[in-house]
């Protein structure tokens, strides 16, 4: 029995599109009528779906909203047995901007949001699609808004920019900028744009390459090394090594996706090695399961992920610059080199 104080078409959603995919992930018959949900199965699936439609319900008491993505990754989270509930995970407000609100969609993305808060140095590692960054952002901007940091710092290793960056027009800001534009974008996701050259002029919020960070102490400061994995080793200490007082970092990456010369070891890579049980530091890693972009970027991921363990290594990339595979690298010194359909009771 469904309480009177929810709308059965917020739970069931518009032309019952939520109850078809329910039905679609479990083999029990659902029945409904009014407020009353009959389920009719084995005992696991029937607890199963019962656990499910008390998760929905908590959720729409909090005051969220039900879609089919959202209740596909409650399904999941129930499978795995994970222990946390589901409306727990997906109720956990972040960041309110812009008229609508920023929440870990994935229990491993409620650790990593969590971890954020208990450490000074976060580590999160994880495949494309999974909100490595767009969550950090987040509580960056919360931690500024909040007066917990006086501001914030976004920094790239310009990998993508090499050689190649003498031959484009324009200022090395102007031929850098391309590279930080998805840092960029996530600042309009949460903040006013209009707002944002202001704290960007005053140095409330700077976004900058890698190469910039070196020789400063960065104090009062929420720090965000995005595409870790294309740091070197001497890079990545570099990075680590210009923490201050009041300050955190969270450090981002896909060791799946390295862009760097071919022998050279990625910095994000060998930093496991190195500080993993270090109090205060954490490592969070995502996987496909945590995908949160388009269905089929969890499928590609794992398709990729097969393909490399039955050939024994990693996809071929293009051979340039003298042979070396891979994108161009920037140097540790900061110059540029190369390289079913619902069933309703009558």
């Amino acid at each position: 029995m469904i309480p009177d104080d929810h709308s059965m078409v917020s739970l069931l959603g518009s032309h019952d599109e939520l109850l078809h995919v329910i039905e679609g992930s479990y083999g029990a018959d659902i029945h409904v009528r009014g407020n009353e949900i009959t389920i009719t199965g084995t005992a696991a699936e029937t607890a199963l779906v019962a656990e499910l439609f008390q998760e929905m319900t908590a959720l729409l008491g909090g005051g969220a909203e039900l879609s089919p993505a959202v209740v596909e990754r409650m399904i999941s989270m129930l499978r795995r047995k994970s222990g946390v509930r589901p409306a727990e995970v997906l109720s956990l407000d972040i960041l309110s901007a812009r008229g609508r609100t920023i929440r870990p969609k994935t229990l491993n993305q409620k650790r990593y949001v969590d971890a954020i808060d208990e450490h000074t140095i976060v580590f999160c590692i994880g495949p494309a699609g999974t909100g490595k960054t767009y969550l950090a952002m987040a509580k960056a901007v919360k931690a500024l808004q909040a007066k917990e940091v006086n501001r914030i710092i976004l920094t790239r290793p310009a990998v993508e920019a090499g050689e190649r960056l003498g031959f484009l027009p324009g200022t090395l800001y102007e031929k850098i900028d391309p590279y930080l534009r998805p840092l960029y974008d996530a600042l309009h996701d949460m903040l006013d744009p209009d707002s944002i050259p202001r704290l960007m002029s005053a140095g409330t919020i700077e976004v900058a390459p890698l190469a910039y960070m070196r020789g400063r102490t960065l104090n009062d400061s929420f720090i965000i090394l995005d595409e870790a994995q294309n740091t070197s080793a001497e890079q990545m200490k570099m990075f680590l090594t210009r923490l201050g007082f009041g300050s955190r970092m969270v450090v981002t990456g896909d060791v799946t996706q390295v862009d760097l010369p071919a022998g050279q070891a990625s910095g994000l890579r060998l930093v496991q090695d190195i500080l993993e049980g270090v109090e205060d530091i954490q490592f969070s890693r995502l996987t496909s399961h945590d995908v949160v972009r388009h269905r089929l970027v969890g499928d590609i991921v794992n398709a990729y992920a097969a393909y490399e363990a039955r050939t024994g290594g990693t996809v071929p990339g293009p051979v340039r610059d003298g042979g070396l595979r891979g994108r161009t690298g920037e140097r540790g010194d900061g110059r540029a080199n190369s390289r079913g359909p619902r069933k309703r009771a009558q």
